[in-house]
């Protein structure tokens, strides 16, 4: 079947549509040229395309999803060309030039790029933010529809159906999000027959002292609670509602203390046991709420965080699950796969797109910071809308590096 070319609206004024502006503020041009020095993908020749606009390229793919790659780099360039010499032809490399330039960068750059500089933002005045002194985080995994290539299925796998197996491949990943600004952190992907646990060892890596991590009770385990808690890091988890957990004390707020263990045996011998406080609680008046919900803290004292507050601050956990809607359907786009063709492309593209969403973020909570709002007061569809169309053009790359990098 013929494919149609995806294009801008006609008419549309380049300079609304493109600029470097918002990825260069989030992504400055100093951390780019260190991951490129860092993984030997620095430009070495002049080139159509060189390594830190290849970058900055992935990156803007993310924004324009629904675009042609031609197109969205077309937008790039005649930006550019906007702010160098408006007379001046620009040469487009074509869709094969584009992917040669992608494939030489390769993806680890852009993993690298997306470690140094992705992270929480919140600031004390960011509301919904915080808790008690607490920046709230949560703890979470989604997958991603993949393009339906051979090598992708090979490398990724595909989920089961009823009628045999997925459509498309997919890729997994876990993430920690900060709960005010919807910033995704930590983030690591890996083949779909890869456990969300295994991946959620490496991302509580990112767990800070004086954070507070939410999480669900698909997660909680002994290792990896004992691996996030000695982070540093304060732990809220629900757990199973049958998970066996004695009343060693209880405490004035309704709230428990008790011992979780590392095996079967240490349970019944009550042996090399963990300190944590528990919540029990039930929501009344709420339709097809569950009988009992159990949670777990690594606060063990009660007037640091009531059990009540705890509760009612779990379900802040839910931020995440709309952090991953503008990942996987504002910013991709809904029924939008991954588009790249190899393995190594889609985990460029992967760590492209989490820094699209990034500079999005970051700009929504500059502007909410700046006119006192709760982050999750804006729009986050028009916020892509307004970095896709609004932002000034500065901070252009220029298309060769024949005379080096400013």
């Amino acid at each position: 079947m013929a494919r149609t070319m995806a294009a801008l609206p006609a008419g549309t004024r380049i300079t609304d549509y493109i600029s470097l502006g918002v990825i260069t503020k989030t992504f400055p041009m100093k951390e780019v040229r260190a991951v490129l020095a860092a993984t030997g993908k620095a430009s070495v020749r002049q080139r159509e395309l060189p390594a830190p606009v290849v970058v900055y390229y992935v990156i803007a793919l993310a924004l324009y999803m629904q675009a042609s790659y031609r197109e969205v780099l077309r937008c790039l360039m005649e930006g550019i060309q906007w702010l160098l010499d408006p007379s001046a032809a620009v040469k487009v490399a074509g869709k094969s030039g584009i992917s040669q330039a992608r494939t030489r960068l390769g993806w680890e750059p852009l993993h690298r790029l997306h470690d140094a500089v992705v992270r929480p933002i919140a600031v004390r005045a960011t509301r919904g933010a915080w808790y008690r002194g607490w920046r709230l985080v949560s703890l979470d995994g989604s997958t991603l529809d993949v393009a339906d290539e051979d090598v992708n299925a090979a490398a990724f796998g595909r989920p089961g159906s009823s009628r045999g197996s997925s459509a498309f491949p997919q890729i997994r990943f876990v993430s920690l999000v900060e709960s005010g600004t919807h910033v995704l952190f930590g983030s690591q992907m890996a083949d779909y027959a890869t456990g969300e646990i295994p991946l959620a060892k490496a991302v509580v890596g990112g767990l800070q002292t004086g954070m507070l991590c939410l999480a669900d009770r698909q997660f909680f385990g002994f290792k990896l609670w004992t691996q996030a808690g000695n982070s540093g890091a304060d732990l809220l988890w629900r757990i199973k509602k049958n998970t066996r957990l004695s009343c060693d004390r209880r405490l004035a707020d309704g709230s428990y203390l008790s011992r979780i263990f590392p095996s079967e045996r240490d349970w019944r011998h009550k042996t090399n046991g963990v300190r944590v406080r528990v919540v029990d609680y039930r929501l009344h008046g709420i339709a097809d709420a569950e009988p009992l919900y159990r949670l777990v803290t690594t606060i063990l004292n009660h007037a640091k965080a009531p059990a009540k507050e705890l509760a009612a601050l779990y379900h802040e956990r839910w931020e995440i699950e709309t952090a991953l809607d503008e990942l996987k359907t504002h910013l991709r786009g809904a029924k939008i796969v991954l588009r790249s063709k190899t393995p190594a492309l889609v985990r460029q593209e992967f760590y492209g797109l989490l820094m699209a969403h990034f500079a999005v973020r970051s700009l929504m909570h500059e502007a909410a910071v700046g006119a006192d709002a709760d982050p999750d007061s804006l729009s986050f569809i028009h916020a892509v809308r307004v970095v896709r169309r609004k932002l000034p053009t500065y901070g252009a790359i220029p298309p060769s590096e024949a005379d080096g990098l400013p």
